[in-house]
């Protein structure tokens, strides 16, 4: 695993978009637009961030992104299947070939026995493969925040870097 830290991360993953002539967007929830941000705290970021989605909402998600409302309703918000259809359809909005999506419980209300507070699913979508990625963090709602912004940067960094292009695990 890198060493590096979160701005080197996107400073990384940024060369890396530019270098095959892609671009990133991002559909966010529980983070409120903190990929977005950490994304464009990047000079030159332009020439590699194309847009973001804040769907904090069910009908936003629905909505903006064309995640199909069957899948709210039978699965919620938080979930495997609406992270996959949030990066899929921001990638198709947005014709990104890198999107990623991110729908948690950050806290400190909200949890339940399934879905306990802290866990957050993302969806990476790369250049037509979309996969989904659970994670449980821990700490106050800035600190879940912060940790699901970090994981999306590192994984992005694995795949696009380490990885050479691939989504795959």
């Amino acid at each position: 695993m890198t060493t590096l830290n979160t701005y080197q991360q996107t400073l990384e993953v940024g060369v890396a978009l530019v270098a095959r002539g892609w671009t990133v967007s991002c559909a966010e929830s529980c983070t409120g637009g903190g990929l977005a941000a950490t994304f464009t705290e990047v000079s030159g970021s332009s020439a590699w961030f194309n847009l973001s989605w804040v769907t904090y909402s069910n009908e936003a998600k629905h909505r903006q992104l064309g995640v199909p409302e069957r899948i709210l309703t039978d699965f919620g918000a938080v979930s495997a299947q609406t992270v996959v259809a949030m990066a899929d359809g921001a990638a198709k909005h947005a014709n990104a070939e890198v999107a990623v999506a991110i729908s948690g419980i950050a806290g400190p209300g909200g949890g339940t026995t399934e879905k306990p507070v802290g866990l957050v699913w993302f969806g990476f979508h790369l250049n037509g493969e979309t996969i989904a990625i659970d994670k449980h963090f821990t700490g106050d709602r800035k600190e879940v925040r912060e940790q699901a912004v970090r994981f999306a940067i590192a994984y992005l960094y694995h795949c696009l870097v380490e990885n050479g292009g691939s989504a795959s695990q």
